[in-house]
């Protein structure tokens, strides 16, 4: 039995949207496991008491609705779950799959001459936080953020971002079976380089994870000096739905990102490698800083 749990608050304007968000991301955690055919979905669900009972209603039918048009493309079904009154909406579940052994990729088994693919371009916290300072009153951050990004690059970064987030994993983790990946992480709430490191402790070899780029949505890393507490660069921004982190031997990864872009219709890239690990005792992930620039190498990943 593979099963998993996730949710959160709201981050996009639109509710429905939010509820494909939370289904994708309550899925995203058995596709990193190569987990294909979830069985069952359960959904969890706060409803808000400071919105008036019309645009309540209205806000939580959109969820739902959301969520469970999300699980059928899926190909699976929500068949229940839990709601509760909270001050904010939140949106999740829990997703169960009974499995044989070979249904499934234990994310162990990356060895030194992998290399590292990721199936979704990083920067979603920044996108979204940008679109929520441009309707506050409080205008400080929106206005600082102005000195270096446009309203119209604000936009293109929010569309990319609720893309990413509401796009299915379900076509790599068909792909981690089809190329025999070794190991596999989504990227999610502590960043890219808090993934990593936790993959590369749990390999049963010897071996460190290095990132050698950092694939970021158009515009949002232009705004890394202005706002370090991001930590974009430094590879803890946190993802929501965020792609997979996917270790498989070299010369399969041009046909995984070859596949997985005709499947998709997006880029994947090769992001880093695996190498044996400089403290035996202990695996580890670590950015590769650009001497000349000081700064990780950036892909900026346009519509």
């Amino acid at each position: 039995m593979v099963s998993t749990c996730d949710f959160f608050f709201p981050l996009v304007d639109d509710p429905y949207t939010q509820g494909q968000i939370g289904c994708c991301n309550v899925l995203s955690d058995m596709y990193a496991l190569g987990v294909v055919d979830v069985d069952n979905v359960l959904m969890i669900l706060a409803v808000t008491q400071k919105m008036e009972s019309d645009m309540r209603d209205i806000s939580t039918r959109k969820m739902i609705q959301g969520f469970n048009d999300k699980c059928k493309e899926a190909e699976t079904e929500c068949t229940g779950g839990q709601t509760v009154f909270n001050q904010a909406p939140i949106i999740g579940g829990t997703a169960m799959s009974c499995c044989f052994e070979h249904e499934y990729i234990r994310p162990v088994k990356a060895v030194a001459g992998d290399v590292l693919v990721l199936t979704k371009p990083i920067g979603t916290q920044v996108a979204v936080n940008l679109n929520e300072w441009r309707q506050k009153e409080d205008k400080t951050n929106w206005n600082k953020s102005l000195a270096v990004i446009t309203p119209e690059e604000v936009q293109v970064g929010y569309d990319m971002a609720v893309e990413g987030m509401t796009r299915l994993n379900r076509n790599g983790a068909i792909l981690m079976h089809k190329y025999e990946a070794h190991a596999c992480t989504d990227v999610t709430g502590f960043g890219i380089l808090g993934h990593a490191d936790n993959l590369a402790q749990n390999q049963e070899a010897s071996v460190d994870f290095e990132i050698t780029c950092l694939p970021v949505i158009d515009h949002m890393s232009k705004l890394n000096t202005l706002f370090p507490h991001f930590k974009l660069y430094v590879g803890y921004g946190a993802e929501t739905s965020g792609g997979l982190l996917v270790a498989l031997p070299l010369e399969k990864a041009e046909a995984f990102i070859r596949d997985i872009q005709e499947l998709d219709g997006k880029p994947a890239w090769i992001v880093g490698r695996v190498v044996p690990a400089l403290n035996p005792e202990k695996n580890a992930a670590r950015i590769i800083i650009n001497e000349e620039s000081g700064n990780p190498d950036i892909i900026n990943v346009t519509l």
